[in-house]
């Protein structure tokens, strides 16, 4: 690994001197030329990383200048290590690898917004919209925190709009009938009331209380070896939540002991299995939680009580889930609506 990722593992073991002015001073020797840094208050690990970066940059002399984008890539993602969630890190450690070689190889001071555009278009080819603005979000952060001064404005592919399936009531019923004893009708059961299945798979049961309000404060997710761990936070910060369930969920609870003690990749697997042979439309365990969100609205709740309740950030990606689930609602809204014209016109 060269410079930049070099640089970063050097920073741990670097001297931050007190002046008797009060500023912090770093000082670096690096191929024989020496870095002196001054900071106003005591800088972290990203701020000295982030410092050196720029003088090192900013020296016509210094062989590394011109850095490649895989290494600024590869050290943007080490300086992120403690920040990211795991399952976002796991996904930025591929990056690197994954982007083609002819803009890897590309030095970061030369690269343009044509050079992006190709490789947007490139990259276009067989990946899904919402993947290749997966990519350009990666390439627009290397690149604002190494070049701020850059600001890309590149066309991205249009997003493609899905109706998603949102299982009926009916659905929701057969399904929990099949697995009515086993270690997968807690985790349904779950996912009608809203929690993502990271969720879920976090859950023990010291989370439920006395009065069966069960406490969101953590999720099960892939880090970057590819292993599963338990973060101690869920999706986002509106995600930490409290939520109450009946009491016959809570009494089996209590009687399991356990929320869910299986791998979660086995509920997706048994849900498939359960659907074919049930011959109902197959649908992941998060549409439970659009079902969630569905029928409370369609049951008068208001939406910031939903958004509360499901751990939702934003409105709108609730909205455009209940939105596609109350197709029998617009329906009827549409014939009332042409009945009412044809009376007004016809009789």
């Amino acid at each position: 690994m060269r410079y930049f990722c070099a640089l970063f593992q050097e920073v741990d073991t670097m001297k931050i001197e007190k002046l008797p002015s009060g500023s912090f001073r770093v000082r670096k020797t690096y191929k024989g030329k020496n870095y002196s840094l001054t900071f106003d208050r005591r800088p972290t690990k990203d701020m000295i990383l982030q410092t050196l970066i720029d003088r090192v940059q900013s020296d016509p002399a210094a062989e590394d200048s011109k850095v490649s984008f895989k290494d600024a890539a590869i050290a943007y993602v080490a300086s992120k290590e403690n920040v990211l969630s795991p399952s976002t890190l796991r996904d930025y450690h591929k990056y690197p690898d994954r982007i083609p070689a002819w803009f890897c190889e590309l030095r970061m001071t030369s690269i343009t917004q044509v050079d992006v555009n190709n490789l947007i278009n490139e990259l276009s080819v067989g990946r899904s919209p919402k993947t290749v603005r997966n990519y350009h979000g990666f390439v627009s952060a290397v690149l604002s925190t190494y070049r701020p001064e850059f600001v890309l404005n590149t066309k991205l592919p249009q997003k493609i709009k899905r109706e998603p399936y949102i299982p009926t009531s009916e659905d929701i019923r057969k399904l929990l009938q099949a697995t009515k004893g086993t270690r997968y009708e807690i985790p349904i059961r779950l996912g009608c009331y809203g929690l993502r299945r990271s969720e879920i798979c976090g859950l023990t049961l010291s989370d439920l209380d006395k009065k069966n309000n069960l406490s969101i404060n953590k999720a099960m997710v892939f880090n970057k070896d590819n292993q599963w761990i338990v973060k101690p936070f869920p999706k986002n910060y509106d995600s930490t939540r409290i939520i109450t369930i009946d009491k016959d969920l809570a009494k089996l609870i209590r009687s399991t002991g356990c929320i869910y003690d299986g791998h979660p990749g086995q509920i997706t697997e048994e849900m498939k299995r359960l659907q074919k042979k049930l011959g109902i439309p197959a649908f992941s365990l998060h549409k439970c939680r659009h079902y969630f969100a569905s029928k409370l609205h369609d049951s008068g709740i208001p939406d910031q009580d939903i958004m509360d309740l499901g751990g939702w950030k934003t409105d709108h990606i609730m909205k455009s889930v209940y939105r596609h689930a109350l197709k029998d609602e617009k329906e009827q809204k549409r014939k009332r609506a042409a009945a009412v014209i044809s009376e007004s016109i016809c009789n």
